[in-house]
């Protein structure tokens, strides 16, 4: 049973790959390692993969936007699922740096989507996002809503990859499940993330900035319930047999938002935060950022009913979680 798990050295992707690993089950990892943000931690979330689980874990260093070199790489391999956690992730760096996501959000999604047909693999798991839901105001985001009016790059590529995937699992009957995401947080996580900058920012008794002057609500999740969601939607692929999923389609394809199911003030977070930290926060308080919105909340009745997923960590418990590991970690 071995699984394609590709931006292995992401963080949500490191966590899926490690669990599937504990669970005796071999792992293909893909990540082309860009400097989005800083290589070295990709790096040590490899080798931490790769100290822990041995032969088990083969990592290839590679980009899946690159056909060809996928190809190549994976021919002496065989697949039998996917789990395409890769991205170029951000809203805002989708303002300056758009090609990034043309090529790795789209043209590799369409790779992956070809590489599940010449596999023809059990069932393709891919990261969509919260993103996608735009400036909807009307909350809890229910994966019935439209999603039609993006408000950033990123999103909209997000958005096309679920079309995209709707139209594969048509033609070719592949299964598929899209997640849409809301705030992970947690161990491993990523730098450009408002928890670790707040968390870093705390410590070193430099301000955070804080947009929106602090009006924000976000569906922060554990990445701890997110690694259990995604496993339980790979082992619980949807029936080909015409009925209507999680998201409209008649096709094997659904797709679900997994999150919290509890948004939380910003100014909250801060505060739990600052208790972690054991420090008070100087804040600066900025204007909304463009492509941001102003509040995430997941309607996640449809992964719960489906697949039996909850989420059962609060920022309570998850917080300082993260700013212990952040510490042990910088300490290094």
């Amino acid at each position: 049973m071995t699984i394609l798990v590709t931006g292995a050295a992401g963080f949500i992707g490191m966590h899926v790959a490690d669990h599937l690993l504990a669970q005796g089950r071999a792992v293909i990892g893909i990540d082309n390692m860009n400097d989005y943000y800083t290589v070295s931690l990709k790096q040590d979330r490899v080798a931490a993969l790769q100290q822990r689980h041995g032969k088990l874990f083969t990592f290839l260093e590679l980009d899946f936007a690159d056909m060809d070199a996928v190809r190549a790489a994976l021919a002496a391999h065989a697949v039998e699922a996917i789990v395409h956690l890769g991205a170029q992730a951000g809203v805002r760096y989708s303002l300056v740096n758009p090609h990034a996501y043309v090529r790795s959000n789209l043209a590799g999604h369409v790779n992956m989507l070809e590489l599940a047909r010449e596999r023809r693999v059990r069932h393709l798991v891919y990261a969509s996002s919260s993103s996608v839901y735009g400036g909807n105001d009307e909350l809890p985001f229910r994966v019935e809503d439209r999603a039609d009016h993006p408000v950033s790059l990123y999103a909209a590529t997000k958005r096309a990859d679920e079309l995209m995937s709707e139209t594969y699992a048509h033609l070719f009957r592949i299964p598929m499940t899209g997640l849409r995401f809301f705030t992970v947080y947690g161990p491993w996580g990523r730098p450009d993330m408002a928890m670790w900058i707040f968390t870093g920012k705390i410590l070193s008794g430099e301000p955070i900035p804080v947009f929106n002057h602090g009006r924000m609500q976000r569906d922060f999740t554990y990445i701890d319930d997110i690694v259990r969601g995604v496993i339980g939607c790979l082992d619980h692929a949807p029936a080909d047999d015409g009925a209507i999923k999680a998201g409209g389609s008649r096709a094997p394809h659904r797709l679900y938002n997994i999150g919290n199911n509890r948004p939380e003030e910003l100014m909250h977070l801060i505060e739990v935060l600052e208790n972690a930290c054991g420090r008070k926060a100087h804040i600066d308080f900025q204007p909304m950022q463009p492509g941001d919105v102003t509040a995430t909340f997941a309607d996640i009745s449809a992964i719960a009913r489906d697949v039996g997923f909850s989420a059962g960590t609060s920022i309570e418990t998850g917080v300082p979680r993260f700013v212990s590991w952040y510490r042990d970690y910088h300490a290094r």
